[in-house]
């Protein structure tokens, strides 16, 4: 029950099912293919986990759906010790990337992350993410709501989706307009795509941290630059593990990686598709590589300095994180 800082979690991707069979229900919406009989969510790869995903945010059709929600996520969170976390939210389903719905939608999950904060201690922070497979127009858009909230709660943009769709370049002015806001990047890569796809990313939209990245370790000479230049990898083993990206805990790269250099950080990206935790995440890391507190402080302390949020958050939650009587 170390205390845990996350920075890669997708809010939609981390409904629990229950929720969002909830939600259909009373909706009257059929969604009774994309659940498993034991309730779970039901995918076969990747592709067809991106069509659950975006099938389940069919029920989610108000703010006050995301106010339910974002608490859900943020007790199922703050369960597993995490005292800080980014979301990733994407206008697309909050409103359909028109601005002033969006702003409703937000103003929602933040009522909500401010109870979480109150009665459980714990504090999120938003980073506004475009779909790589809806297009670079519909990105400008999301970039555009990003720069419009863009402050004390909305810290960064990003993106995600199907890697394969597109390349990294097409989604530069986007990135640049978040940039100009203020706003913290970060960008999906190295996942479904090799060392080239990191690489495009670095050059085109220059993040500061890179979802996933785990591909690097195909290319040391990669991996040696993001630890010369301290880029910051989300890593999220049990996802990459759950997807097929590798056969299991020990051969998945995050220990290569650290290894060499690299910073590295755990998170659960979509955790109830995978079946897991954040507690889980780090129980399975210590099975796999015996790695012990230490080591675990250590990728704590590393992730609350790549977090997005402004210096008194940051010195806030880093005394949450001091061990008792240091």
């Amino acid at each position: 029950m170390l205390p845990k800082i996350e920075l890669h979690l997708h809010l939609e991707g981390a409904a629990p099912p229950a929720f969002i069979r909830g939600l259909a229900q009373q909706r009257h919406i059929d969604l009774a293919g994309i659940f498993d009989a034991d309730g779970s969510y039901r995918f076969t790869d990747f592709p067809t986990f991106l069509k659950v995903y975006e099938a389940a945010t069919e029920t989610l059709k108000t703010p006050e759906d995301y106010h339910r929600l974002t608490l859900a996520v943020l007790e199922e969170s703050a369960a597993s010790g995490v005292i800080y976390c980014e979301s990733f939210l994407s206008p697309d389903f909050c409103g359909g990337r028109d601005l002033g719905a969006w702003r409703e939608y937000l103003h929602a999950i933040r009522e909500a992350a401010d109870q979480a904060e109150r009665q459980m201690g714990i504090t999120l922070r938003g980073i506004v993410t475009c779909i790589r497979h809806f297009g670079p127009d519909k990105a400008r858009q999301s970039a555009h709501c990003a720069a419009e909230t863009a402050g004390d709660f909305i810290v960064g943009f990003g993106i995600a989706g199907d890697e394969t769709s597109g390349k990294p370049g097409d989604f530069a002015w986007s990135f640049d307009l978040a940039r100009e806001a203020g706003l913290h990047l970060t960008a999906h890569a190295g996942e479904w795509r090799g060392p080239d796809s990191i690489r495009a990313a670095l050059a085109d939209l220059r993040p500061e941290r890179i979802g996933h990245g785990v591909r690097a370790i195909e290319d040391l000479a990669l991996v040696d630059e993001l630890a010369e230049k301290g880029i910051v990898l989300e890593l999220c083993p049990g996802s990459n593990i759950a997807l097929g990206l590798y056969a299991g805990w020990r051969t998945h790269p995050i220990g290569a990686l650290r290894d060499r250099g690299v910073k590295v950080t755990v998170s659960t990206d979509d955790p109830p598709f995978f079946h897991t935790s954040m507690a889980h995440e780090y129980d399975r890391l210590a099975e796999a590589f015996d790695w012990d507190e230490d080591v675990f402080r250590h990728i704590g302390r590393t992730s609350l300095d790549a977090a997005f949020c402004d210096a008194d958050t940051r010195t806030r939650v880093r005394k949450r994180m001091e061990p008792e009587n240091a």
